[in-house]
């Protein structure tokens, strides 16, 4: 909630933690010595070592190592804890800047909502039902909490002053500006009435608590309450529905009391639509009143039930505004409640399809009672430990570090126990991560058999497995939560002597729950991390040589494979790099050649047409002139060196065409 320089920064060495508790102790004895009591300096350390607990309680929480590696996002602490002490410094509360995304905002908010309540409902009451609650034996009692919850709405409006907002994707934390910006909007105006003090016109006209009715104008503070505690709380249903019944509790609880206002105008008793005569005993006391005109009051507003038909022209009016408020309003709050009972039920209602569709699959297609039983079963835990969640559809909203950043929260544990992940990348991780698929195996269930082709990775999550012969009659190992099988075979290494097969096979004892890897999401991961693939395949033959299942000239034979390989490779791409080179400088000299042909055409032409006359000439015996004859030589020359040109185009092309076949 507090924007400022912080006093104590989660992450530092406890030296810097030792320094700041003994200037905090100085902080306190200065602050013992101005308040005086030996009572206020032990409550004040009481508060600074809970707080002290509870901020190392958080680090070791989140300054986990591990974890640490595989952070995605930038954790930047918007706000910073204080001493208690700062409280009552006057540099605290000018500096001050909320953030409302943060929980104390939030609590603030509830406080409001509780004085707005209280206004809303307390109000309207003592205006109408004034000669049971304004006596003035008891209407003094009224004002400690009416002028409690009247600096309640004046604190708030210093709190809305300095609540920042997001600038440019970053908190604004200057105050001078969120001062003003709250000063120019509609929320000021509102705040300011609502603070007015009518109050004091209790010294011309007497106690009316309907000089208070501007304190219930704060009603926008209610519904931005209710709308951070659907970010906040866990059950947003819930808390909408709770909402709603709160609005129909106070439309019923003003209509009723606005009844009694206009049966007293009216006169008590005077016709069967009104209250009856309060000078009668059974309805004299405040509760039989307020009860009996709520009683009215909801089954009008709601159309249910019979009431006295009103004999009045106000009292027909009155009645008709209640009709088209219970039809309009009512109408639409039932309908939102009917919506949010289907939410609610909307995940077991979708699981509760499956199950059906299933059961009809295996009804046509005629399937054993047995098998039955087991799918039924199935389903039945899935539901029951919270199984059937697909957490790529609730988190696909998130961007994808995100993502993967939760995902590791939640199977930080699970993942601790995967020793081919103790030294991986954090890239590699959140990869992998988003790979892994939830399965479910059912009591007697094998989940892989001796000889079968490694093709997956499993990750026990709860259950327990058995590592069991091929025909299942001896049992090697028992499996429990954390343990891991089938790593060796995703890596795909040379020189295993199991070939990738399983060398046992896996059952389950009872329910159990599997991450699974499979080989492809493994190799579409590691394709751009060669130094991961690399780290992985050596602490992948480490764990094979201690188990003697690695051959050792195997391995060796096929890494040279590999570099003969990739030594190939890189020499053919320099021959492709050469023979580019080679071609572009051939493109340069035919453009260079064409450039200066182009502009020397007409003498071209002109020395063609000499040649055509010396031929003529020489037939009729005439030699041909010294000029005609060098003319002609530079145009032999240079049809020579197009053609030499067009010679090396050609060769070029051959060895280009050579190099793709």
């Amino acid at each position: 909630m507090v924007n400022m320089p912080p006093k104590i920064t989660p992450g530092k060495n406890d030296a810097d933690n030792e320094k700041k508790d003994d200037k905090g102790s100085k902080d306190n004895k200065a602050l013992a010595k101005i308040a005086g009591p030996n009572k206020w300096n032990k409550a004040i350390k009481k508060v600074k070592n809970t707080r002290r607990a509870s901020v190392r309680r958080g680090s070791t929480q989140e300054d986990d190592p591990f974890l640490q590696r595989f952070t995605v996002t930038a954790r930047e602490i918007d706000d910073y804890l204080h001493d208690f002490s700062e409280i009552f410094t006057l540099t605290f509360w000018k500096k001050l800047v909320i953030n409302p995304a943060n929980p104390p905002y939030y609590w603030w908010s509830f406080i409001v909502t509780c004085a707005v309540m209280y206004n809303l409902i307390i109000v309207i009451t003592r205006g109408c039902f004034y000669d049971k609650l304004q006596v003035r034996d008891i209407v003094h009692y009224w004002f400690i909490p009416d002028y409690l919850f009247d600096f309640i709405y004046i604190f708030d409006m210093y709190m809305i002053s300095r609540v920042g907002f997001l600038e440019q994707g970053l908190l604004c934390r200057n105050v001078r500006t969120l001062t003003k910006r709250y000063l120019k909007s509609w929320k000021f105006i509102i705040d300011l009435v609502c603070i007015f003090p009518f109050d004091i016109l209790y010294f011309f006209v007497g106690y009316n608590a309907f000089l208070r009715v501007n304190k219930c104008l704060k009603v926008w503070r209610l519904r931005e309450f209710f709308n951070l505690a659907e970010t906040h709380t866990n059950y947003p249903n819930l808390l909408r529905v709770a909402n709603l019944i709160l609005i129909i509790i106070i439309i019923i609880h003003w209509n009723c009391c606005l009844y009694f206002a206009l049966s007293r105008y009216l006169g008590f008793g005077s016709d069967g639509w009104t209250y009856p005569d309060v000078t009668d005993p059974n309805f004299s006391s405040f509760w039989k009143q307020y009860v009996f005109c709520f009683y009215w009051s909801t089954l009008t507003l709601t159309t249910i039930g019979d009431t006295a038909y009103p004999e009045k022209t106000v009292s027909f009016i009155y009645c008709i505004t209640c009709s088209l408020i219970g039809v309009l309003i009512f109408a639409t709050i039932f309908g939102n409640v009917g919506a949010l009972i289907n939410e609610m039920d909307a995940a077991r209602n979708d699981f509760q399809h499956k199950v059906d569709s299933v059961k009809r699959y295996m009804e046509v297609r005629q399937v054993t009672g047995p098998i039955q039983e087991r799918v039924v079963k199935w389903f039945d835990y899935t539901w029951n430990n919270k199984e059937s969640v697909d957490d790529s559809k609730n988190l696909e909203h998130l961007p994808e570090k995100l993502r993967a950043e939760i995902c590791i929260h939640v199977h930080l544990k699970t993942l601790r126990q995967v020793k081919i992940f103790s030294d991986c990348e954090p890239g590699v991780l959140v990869e992998l991560v988003l790979k892994l698929k939830l399965q479910v195996f059912s009591p007697g269930d094998y989940v892989c058999r001796k000889g079968d082709i490694g093709k997956e990775m499993y990750i026990i999550k709860k259950g327990k497995l058995e590592v069991c012969s091929e025909d299942g009659k001896v049992v090697f190992v028992t499996l429990e939560e954390g343990a891991t099988f089938g790593e060796i075979s995703i890596l795909n290494l040379p020189g295993n002597k199991t070939g990738n097969r399983r060398t046992a096979s896996v059952r389950s004892v009872g329910f159990s729950d599997l991450f699974c890897l499979s080989k492809t999401d493994l190799l579409d991961a590691l394709r751009e991390y060669p130094e991961a693939r690399k780290s992985l395949t050596e602490i992948g033959k480490n764990i094979l040589r201690k188990d003697n299942l690695l051959d050792e000239e195997a391995a060796r034979r096929e890494e040279r494979r590999q570099q003969n390989l990739d030594k190939k490779i890189e020499l053919i791409a320099d021959a492709v790099d050469d023979l580019q080179k080679v071609v572009n400088k051939l493109i340069d000299k035919v453009s260079t050649k064409d450039t200066e042909g182009t502009p020397g055409s007409h003498e071209t032409t002109l020395l063609v047409t000499e040649e055509k006359k010396s031929t003529t000439t020489e037939d009729k015996g005439v030699k041909p002139s010294a000029n005609s004859k060098k003319s002609m030589t530079k145009v032999h020359g240079k049809d020579s060196s197009t053609k030499e040109t067009t010679e090396e185009t050609k060769k070029s092309s051959a060895i280009l065409a050579n190099e793709d076949k």
